[in-house]
């Protein structure tokens, strides 16, 4: 059974959940369990949904926030609201000019595809690679094992002099070096892809792994500078099965690692993360200075062990169905009406603080954003999983306190929470400990 809008947002066709979500048979013993259900009169519905729109297409983005907010997104609609949470679309268009939009970056996609379909053939053939398909210095591995890759005639590298090259020659040796960069992450995608989220029944098809490796490999082309990271899997793999159609699962993932993919830089001295776990230290020393100090006394200053949660968002904390919810949350709480490059000439672009403080634009900001802006604050780029992680921390104060004699206890504490975290009300903590952040910075 499927379930499909009548308007043209709903261009991405969603199944009914139990197809998606399903769990293997032998697996159900090892997950964790889910609080989740959609409820009548909180979790946003299809009905509720198709509601919020104007005849032109224009969305009642507040009440939208305000639903989601209250109970989440119901599985039926996932795809389509989660597109606009995350600000591939701004509500103040219309249907048409959503339309034109997404055919305009599904070209887009498959010109990329493409491109990376030249590099490596295995790419858009239902296929993945398992083992390296090239070696450092561009030459093409032989006889590779992989779920059926297709096979590519050797490739030879040679950079050569540079001192005598065309400034067009040198453009191709850069071109060739990302190329070779790119192809080197590869088998790594592939690994990843098999592990991930292999619990659920959606994952027994062939067909559905290869969209997530395909996915995840034509990011890795765009952004250059970050590529492929491990973790990447467990971020994009829930919006791929959300969303059916691979262009629009590309650009609402491309649309996440915007806000995330600063997590993912790394040099030989510092992590990509380590900035918000500096962030994190700054809340607990702020809203608990015994806390952190217990945690500095265990040599666990740079708060380390909260790695996990902030670099796949919570993934292992959480049953997948909640960590679906949990993301819902965070992104409707987190909402900013401003995120939308692709018209900045609407009216409330560019609205200064004074502007935005008016109580009708407010609505349309999530409850943790609308705080900041109230609130006037520096720290408007502490994110939301932060006071999460920090809420997680202050429910177990007393344990931490009382138990951990040393970080391994600390792991330990924060390891029992798995399956037993309730998304709403780790979001409700967040946002308490948020406040009492902004109020102890003024």
């Amino acid at each position: 059974m499927q379930c499909c809008a009548a308007n043209p947002d709903a261009g991405v066709v969603v199944e009914e959940p139990d197809s998606f979500y399903a769990i293997r048979p032998e697996c159900r013993d090892d997950v964790p369990r889910t609080r989740f259900k959609p409820r009548p009169g909180r979790t946003l519905s299809a009905r509720r949904w198709h509601a919020s729109f104007s005849e032109e297409g224009y969305l009642d983005i507040a009440l939208v926030l305000k639903r989601v907010q209250r109970g989440g997104v119901h599985p039926t609609i996932k795809g389509v609201v989660w597109e606009f949470l995350l600000g591939c679309y701004d509500p103040k268009s219309t249907f048409d000019q959503r339309s034109q939009l997404r055919q305009q970056r599904r070209l887009e996609y498959e010109k990329l595809k493409s491109k990376c379909q030249e590099m490596e053939k295995a790419v858009g053939s239902g296929r993945i690679i398992m083992t390296p398909v090239i070696t450092e210095d561009g030459r093409s591995i032989e006889d590779r094992t992989s779920t059926g890759a297709a096979s590519q005639e050797d490739i030879t590298y040679d950079f050569g002099d540079s001192s005598s090259m065309t400034e067009q020659q040198m453009d191709n040796v850069l071109l060739d070096r990302d190329a070779i960069q790119w192809k080197l992450t590869l088998h790594q995608i592939g690994l990843d892809v098999v592990r991930t989220d292999r619990a659920l029944v959606y994952y027994e098809s062939q067909e559905n792994q290869a969209k997530l490796w395909d996915i995840l490999a034509v990011y890795s082309w765009v952004d250059k500078d970050i590529g492929y990271c491990q973790g990447m899997s467990d971020l994009c793999s829930p919006i791929s099965i959300v969303i059916e159609n691979e262009a629009d699962a590309f650009w609402c993932f491309e649309r996440l690692m915007r806000r995330l993919r600063g997590n993912f830089k790394s040099t030989s001295t510092s992590i990509g993360v380590r900035s918000q776990l500096i962030a994190l230290a700054s809340v607990i020393k702020s809203v608990d200075p015994k806390l952190h100090r217990h945690i500095e006394n265990l040599d666990g200053g740079e708060y380390l062990f909260a790695f996990r949660m902030l670099m796949v968002l919570f993934r292992r904390e959480f049953s997948f169905v909640d960590s679906l919810y949990l993301w819902e949350l965070m992104w409707a709480m987190e909402y900013n009406p401003n995120l939308f490059p692709m018209y900045e000439a609407d009216t409330t672009a560019n609205k200064s603080q004074a502007e935005v403080k008016d109580r009708k634009l407010l609505k349309q900001y999530g409850k943790f954003e609308r705080e900041n802006l109230k609130a006037g604050s520096k720290d408007q780029q502490i994110p939301l999983s932060i006071f999460i992680v920090a809420s997680v921390l202050e429910a177990k104060n007393k344990r931490l306190l009382k138990e951990a004699k040393g970080l391994d206890d600390v792991v330990k504490i924060l390891n029992d929470i798995t399956g037993d975290l309730d998304a709403k009300k780790a979001c409700k903590g967040a946002l308490k400990i948020h406040t009492i952040y902004l109020k102890k910075q003024r």
